[in-house]
């Protein structure tokens, strides 16, 4: 078993750089500044994960011309003040008997054109009763999603980012590696899915985030969840899973076969692995992200099973396994250095079975690389 060194810590100056790289680029959107809730913006930006998300507002204030301050319930306090990056913050709490919209609402207030109206992005995953409370208290201010609004708000990884994104693509590498060696005919998906989250946490994972085993015509189906259906010689199997590393994601799919496949089996994966190939050939800086969708489903389209590839070719992955930036017709943002995305193209045939292969990729100054390596060609599994 290879395991890595567990990374060094995030520190209070790399969650504060991040708060600074947020607010200016909020600013540059035009934007008076942020509003985030908890989250994985929240982790990203602070470390700070509260224990349990409950009716209770939290939430971070990036302005321009103040300090980053989190609005906190006082009874979460003490937890909050010693998250990674706390050192950074001013932290505000409040009691029960207080509003905390209006607590929070002087905090949006404008900043260096008084009188002006005010736009604040808000982290996707607020709650509604939180952004109502706020405006009604702040009527002439706006509020914009952070994924319409910043959209590459957490998309471009600096290297120690990168080093735990290569870390969890490895372990998953490696439980992929052990799952071919047990016997997958005549055992439930369920067992497989057990079997592949067991290796995940063998291999460091500290949370798995999804185990698809999709056999026979359930792989047919791309979020296919591992139910009691019996796995049986001559089905073709996709494997889609991955959860977090040392707080960053991974994501891998590979299909394998029970048994020999046959020649129209065989056919369609190695149409899918072409695609695959093909989307990761077309990785580099100044492609825009549609261009890696293009490339892998011209690929299927020119072999005739364009109707069969359903979804869009990847997603971003960082602090959370699905994040901008999407890899889709349409998405005209340009890739840049240390963007992460995954490259997944499929064939789903309903009633028959599906393929798909998957690997999580970083854009380089002169192309890309994968961080996940193990074999692309169809494994025949017993």
């Amino acid at each position: 078993m290879s395991l890595t060194p567990a990374p060094a810590p995030f520190t209070a100056d790399d969650y504060r750089a991040r708060m600074a790289r947020a607010t200016e680029s909020a600013a540059a959107a035009g934007l008076s500044g942020l509003l985030v809730a908890p989250g994985p913006d929240l982790v990203y930006l602070t470390g700070y994960q509260p224990t349990a998300i409950t009716e209770r507002l939290t939430v971070l204030v990036l302005a321009a011309g103040q300090e980053p301050v989190l609005v906190v319930p006082k009874l979460e306090a003490s937890d909050a003040e010693h998250a990674p990056g706390a050192a950074a913050l001013t932290l505000r709490d409040w009691t029960d008997a207080v509003d905390p919209y209006a607590l929070t609402a002087p905090l949006l207030a404008p900043s260096g054109n008084a009188g002006s109206p005010q736009r604040f992005g808000v982290s996707d995953n607020a709650w509604a009763l939180h952004l109502l409370g706020l405006q009604q208290r702040l009527p002439e201010t706006s509020f914009a999603a952070l994924t319409e609004a910043l959209p590459m708000l957490r998309a471009v990884k600096d290297e120690h980012e990168l080093a735990r994104l290569e870390a969890a693509g490895a372990a998953a590498d490696e439980a992929y590696t052990e799952i071919l060696k047990v016997r997958f005919a005549g055992r439930k998906e369920t067992d497989v899915a057990a079997d592949l989250a067991a290796l995940l946490i063998k291999y460091g994972h500290s949370q798995v985030d999804f185990t698809v085993v999709g056999s026979g015509p359930n792989g047919a189906n791309p979020h296919h969840e591992a139910g009691d259906r019996t796995i049986a010689h001559g089905d073709m199997v996709v494997l889609d899973f991955g959860g977090l590393k040392h707080g960053y994601g991974s994501d891998t799919t590979r299909s394998v076969h029970v048994g020999e496949p046959s020649a129209d089996e065989q056919r369609v994966h190695d149409v899918v692995r072409e695609a695959q190939r093909a989307g990761f050939e077309a990785v580099r800086p100044g492609a825009a992200c549609q261009d890696v969708d293009r490339a892998a489903r011209a690929v299927i389209e020119e072999a005739g099973y364009g109707e069969y590839f359903i979804h869009r070719t990847g997603h971003g992955i960082g602090v959370t396994t699905h994040e901008p930036p999407y890899m889709i017709e349409g998405e005209e943002q340009p890739l840049v250095p240390g963007m992460c995305f995954s490259i997944e193209p499929g064939i789903y045939l309903p009633g028959r079975f599906g393929v798909r292969i998957e690997d999580i990729v970083t854009v380089t100054e002169d192309g890309g690389r994968s961080f996940n390596n193990t074999a692309r060609e169809m494994a025949v599994v017993e």
